[in-house]
């Protein structure tokens, strides 16, 4: 077996401190706001770091930027989907079919996939929790994935990308 490299076990570690520093950020800021959703906002920044990072900063800056794109058109247009129409399955069907027609338009289909993860994150948090009001879930959603980017944008740039192999 192979031992790992300086390369593997700063990706580990890294990865790992993302991942937790995230989910502790999105949880307690999303506890602020809506206490029952709170694990679920933690979890979505976790997600988001685990996305986001990448093996470089720049390729890490390059993953957040799409990630946020395709976070804010999901949140924002299941939100308004659920402003007007309750939770249904063919809704969220609908909306994530409109969120990847649209990426596909704009010639973003990794922002599409993004996009599409956050219409089912945003419509089935409404499926579970029916009395939160739609602009305050897709505004959270949102936000806890703009906590896990700007956790994982620090931590990059805290933690010195390994030097060039001889």
């Amino acid at each position: 077996m192979k031992r790992p490299g300086a390369n593997a076990i700063r990706a580990a570690i890294l990865s790992a401190v993302v991942a937790v520093l995230s989910y502790l950020g999105g949880r307690n800021f999303t506890a602020l706001f809506h206490g029952a959703s709170a694990t679920v906002g933690g979890l979505w920044s976790l997600i988001t770091s685990t996305i986001v990072l990448q093996k470089t900063r720049h390729e890490t800056l390059d993953s957040a930027w799409r990630r946020l794109f395709g976070t804010l058109t999901g949140a924002v247009l299941s939100g308004l989907y659920l402003s007007v129409m309750p939770f249904s399955l063919f809704g969220m069907g609908l909306c994530i079919g409109v969120t990847v027609l649209v990426g596909q338009v704009l010639g973003a289909p990794d922002h599409a996939r993004l996009a599409a993860i956050t219409v089912g994150i945003v419509m089935v948090t409404a499926s579970v929790n029916p009395d939160m009001a739609p602009a305050l879930d897709a505004a959270l959603r949102f936000t806890e994935s703009v906590i896990g980017a700007a956790i994982t944008i620090i931590a990059v740039h805290v933690w010195p990308e390994s030097l060039p192999r001889r």
